[in-house]
């Protein structure tokens, strides 16, 4: 469910059922010259999409689109890319998942399927969230518990996972999953991303402005729309599976 389109009582049914809430996270950034601006949060809100057609109880934010895109890929100018720095993120971030603990959620996740290909590491849009979630979790838990929290009895099963405040935000990956990344290796604006925008939004994608020139689009010309769906789909059961522990 949208959450922008839900009424009072359906937040209050989403908080006593513990439903997981999700904010897709994007960035606006030059997907060589076929491609449009915006295929990093398509596809994170496509693959959310399709978990909300199997869940509808979710609870699906707006996304976020105004990610640190970079410009290594390509100067700004004449070309598209938005930049916002990192450090100017994380306020935000802190802001809107301060604002959804105080709603009542404690199921919360951000989806990101931009620079995931170092996720481990993390990159600047990704730690934006992350840092803000952690931050506002220790925030939190010491102004409702006060300080020593851990180490009260109250915690002492903590390194159980059923009693971790840090399990209420976390920052995920679209399609981390070992075995996917082989079937389905990530790109920018190459195989993966063009399969995957022919999938979300055909009206977009201009492969008559391929240009071979482009170094990481090249491989582009091998791109599908079905070879999209199944990337599209795999993100998807990996998406489901980490809200929800299903494995289809």
């Amino acid at each position: 469910m949208k959450y922008l389109n839900m009424l009072p009582y359906q937040v209050r049914e989403a908080i006593d059922r513990n439903d997981p809430v999700v904010l897709p996270l994007g960035v606006i950034e030059y997907h060589a010259e076929h491609l449009p601006l915006g295929v990093d949060t398509f596809v994170a809100c496509e693959v959310i999409e399709r978990v909300e057609k199997r869940h509808p109880e979710m609870v699906v934010m707006p996304p976020f689109y105004y990610g640190a895109a970079s410009w290594a890929v390509a100067k700004p100018e004449r070309n598209g890319t938005v930049h916002v720095d990192s450090s100017k993120i994380i306020p935000v971030a802190e802001d809107i998942f301060r604002g959804l603990l105080r709603v009542g959620f404690r199921n919360i996740h951000a989806f990101i399927a931009h620079q995931t290909e170092e996720f481990e590491q993390g990159m600047p849009t990704d730690l934006a969230f992350r840092f803000a979630a952690r931050h506002v979790v220790f925030d939190w838990v010491e102004k409702e518990k006060g300080e020593g929290w851990w180490g009260t009895e109250q915690f002492a099963d903590y390194y159980d996972g059923d009693n971790n405040p840090f399990a209420w935000i976390q920052i995920h990956g679209i399609c981390c999953r070992d075995g996917v990344e082989e079937l389905y290796p990530g790109d920018h604006a190459g195989p993966l991303e063009t399969s995957e925008a022919m999938a979300i939004c055909p009206e977009f994608v201009q492969m008559d402005r391929l240009d071979p020139a482009i170094w990481y689009s090249r491989e582009a010309v091998k791109a599908s729309t079905e070879y999209g769906n199944a990337a599209l789909e795999a993100a998807a059961d990996y998406t489901e599976d980490i809200l929800f522990g299903k494995k289809r």
